[in-house]
């Protein structure tokens, strides 16, 4: 007999009532009485655990101790049958069939655990409650970012992962090399090193695809690019990975109020997917991590969001009386603890911050004509702070060319980049979106750690 799937038997148990059904699973719980015992099987199609109800006078003994173990995977065939609960359904097993065993040294033998010691057993964590219903809003926010960009013409442009420039100019990138450790570490002729490697030139793993990105669009015209994305920053903060997903998009003949427009109509279409999709996985998360999840995502949903000027918002954090860590004047970048400030005890709504001081900002932004500021804005949210960089790029030639230059950049590894200003050049823009943070944003968990199926971050590569 073929199996079903457990979110059918649970969704359409009224339909299926009567009949016999197969499904498999792994055993999340074991109960045992006098004469029925229970199993709470999971196939990973639901959030929602399906029960299993055994007559203990129809298995041996030795039958029952085979699969009566949390982990364990089974076949269970068996009918479909009311619960106790009004609305639900069970399935009365006719046959369990063991299909892996799993010894009691399983990790996941309790109830609860926290979340540090998941993470030291990323391999096992996924089947837990949280990890599940994460990883299905995962799924379910990045086909909503794609339905969007592809309902209203957007292409899907495909960027390189290994790249010879570093978009952001920080020089936090990962090095792509074919050379041994040890053969870097004797080199006395860097050029030389070089010359042996595979690409003859420096290469490291892409920051953005932002640059590539912006080529498409000067000849496709709305595009946007969704892969991963890497950073070599040693930070060890609950908002930063070295490995993360990320969608661009680019716009060409959209200037900075146009991008603004795009993305809080992306940001307000992707929750509402989230809302519409998720209602268990959200009951789920406003229960075990943020009460009030709900009613916040909501609220974003229908409200306006608030448009503030870095000058504004630094004389704002001058006047609140707040002692912040970190120090607030004009020419330094916001801090987290400013850009929540703002949003939860201000506004208590999304802000777009715009116009930063140009020397904080990266060399490609459109600079204003105040010779100070940049045409940039960051989206920040209540419990998170940023969640997407966004800008005008600089569409003219010498001064983007300049920018580079005062940056300290190599100006030849961006020829391809300055000849988009030379022929044909047009005002464009895009942002980035970090698919961690708004997935933190969204499930309301706190740690970008645990909204990955395997976290990269520094000092941990454990598989």
């Amino acid at each position: 007999m073929q199996n079903i799937d457990i979110k059918e038997v649970l969704s359409d148990g009224q339909k299926l009532s009567g009949t016999t059904v197969n499904v498999c699973g792994w055993i999340r719980t074991a109960r045992d009485s006098k004469t029925m015992a229970f199993l709470a099987l999971n196939d990973g199609t639901s959030l929602k655990h399906l029960q299993i109800v055994i007559d203990k006078n129809n298995f041996s003994a030795d039958a029952l101790s085979a699969f009566m173990k949390n982990g364990a995977s089974v076949s269970v065939v068996g009918k479909v049958v009311p619960a106790m609960k009004e609305g639900e359904f069970e399935i009365n097993a006719e046959s369990v069939e063991l299909l892996g065993d799993c010894p009691l040294d399983y990790p996941l033998q309790k109830k609860y655990h926290t979340m540090e010691y998941l993470r030291t057993i990323p391999h096992l964590r996924v089947r837990t409650n949280t990890m599940n219903a994460m990883l299905r809003v995962r799924s379910k926010l990045s086909f909503a970012i794609h339905r969007f960009f592809q309902e209203n013409g957007y292409v899907y442009i495909h960027t390189p992962i290994i790249t010879g420039s570093d978009c952001e100019g920080a020089g936090e990138i990962f090095r792509v090399t074919t050379q041994e450790y040890k053969d870097a570490m004797k080199a006395a002729d860097e050029e030389d090193y070089i010359a042996k490697d595979f690409f003859k030139r420096k290469a490291g793993l892409t920051v953005s695809g932002q640059l590539e990105g912006e080529v498409a669009a000067m000849a496709m015209g709305k595009i946007y690019t969704f892969g991963p994305t890497f950073r070599a920053e040693n930070s060890n903060t609950p908002r930063h990975a070295a490995e993360f997903w990320q969608v661009e998009p680019e716009v060409a003949f959209a200037k900075l109020p146009d991008i603004i427009e795009i993305a809080t109509k992306m940001i307000k279409y992707i929750i509402k997917a989230v809302i519409d999709e998720c209602p268990d996985e959200l009951a789920f998360f406003e229960n075990a991590f943020e009460k009030g999840l709900r009613e916040k995502l909501q609220k974003v949903v229908d409200s306006d969001f608030q448009v503030l000027d870095y000058a504004d918002a630094i004389e704002i954090l001058k006047k609140s009386g707040q002692q912040f860590q970190y120090p607030v004047e004009w020419g330094l970048d916001l801090q987290s603890e400013h850009e929540r400030y703002i949003t939860e005890q201000v506004f208590n709504k999304p802000v777009f911050v715009i116009n930063y001081p140009k020397h904080i900002k990266s060399f490609y932004m459109k600079q204003n004509d105040d010779g100070k500021t940049v045409a940039a804005t960051d989206l920040l949210v209540p419990g998170v702070g940023e969640i997407i960089g966004c800008s005008e790029r600089e569409a003219d030639y010498d001064k983007l060319k300049q920018a580079m230059v005062d940056k300290g950049l190599n100006v030849a590894d961006y020829t391809y980049y300055l000849d988009l200003r030379k022929y044909g050049s047009v005002p464009h823009s895009g942002f980035g979106l970090g698919l961690e943070r708004i997935l933190m944003y969204v499930t309301g968990i706190g740690n970008i750690r645990d909204v990955q199926l395997y976290a990269r971050t520094a000092g941990d590569l454990m598989v």
